[in-house]
């Protein structure tokens, strides 16, 4: 009786696993498909700072009537700031709505609407070795992507969670987009590991930080077509509570064994 329930479960158990795994390679996109789906909604941060200095950053639209998430670094001591679209087209000024203050996040809006979007993923769910792309502007050169690993997820003794990224991140990259294998935004890429001889170690910001930053502020739900948890489609629950209910019956199994 046994050895038939435990054939019964572990047939369960791989045919779920199975599914998932061909899901999850449905939906994934190539770094072409998610430049092509995303260039267009990534900018350029132009900033004229108080002592007269200019700084260029990276940011990305994340609601149809113009606002726009960058670090929060490139903002600062700013006395103006307009955005360049990967069209060319530079904005009138650009506003500072609220700068995030446990993270290196900020929200800035311009004049604008029907604007396209990035879509927000969860970063809940991010492993070590996930595949990512990353667009920015380094150097100013607007609209390079690149491509590496989220190389670990770290917890900082204060409790912030950063990601650290094998994807190549220089000056005015802060700010850009880091996207998953589905075209969703994961993180934000605001820092490099300086020093001689360090290769491809940078942080990013996990999105889940900006989304409550929009959810605070009452921002979020003017995002065209995103889901937030709440609001998740029922077969992708559906399927995950399949997933943990299998994965506990098998564990009670072995351990009445």
């Amino acid at each position: 009786m046994q050895r038939n329930l435990y054939n019964h479960y572990m047939k369960s158990f791989c045919c779920a696993f199975a599914f998932c795994l061909l899901w999850a390679s449905a939906y994934a996109k190539t770094h072409v498909e998610i430049a092509e789906e995303n260039s267009s909604a990534i900018v350029a941060i132009n900033v004229l700072r108080k002592d007269g200095s200019t700084f260029t950053g990276t940011g990305f639209i994340v609601t149809e009537n113009g606002i726009i998430a960058t670090s929060r670094h490139v903002i600062e001591n700013a006395m103006y700031v307009n955005i360049t679209f990967n069209t060319g087209a530079i904005s009138g000024q650009a506003v500072p709505l609220v700068q995030a203050q446990e993270v290196d996040l900020a929200l800035i809006q311009i004049a604008a609407k029907n604007l396209p979007v990035v879509e927000l993923g969860d970063s809940d769910y991010v492993l070590p070795g996930e595949e990512i792309t990353v667009i920015g502007n380094p150097r100013r050169l607007q609209n390079t992507v690149t491509s590496g690993l989220i190389s670990q997820v770290r917890k900082k003794s204060d409790g912030i969670i950063w990601h650290q990224i094998s994807a190549p991140i220089s000056p005015s990259s802060s700010g850009s987009p880091v996207f998953n294998k589905q075209g969703h935004v994961i993180s934000v890429a605001f820092s490099s590991y300086k020093g001689e001889g360090n290769q491809n170690l940078n942080f990013s910001v996990p999105s889940n930080y900006l989304i409550r930053l929009l959810h605070a502020k009452n921002y979020y739900p003017s995002i065209a077509g995103q889901n937030t948890k709440e609001e998740a489609p029922d077969y992708w629950q559906r399927f995950k509570e399949h997933i943990a209910k299998s994965w506990q019956i098998l564990k009670s199994f072995f351990q009445r064994k």
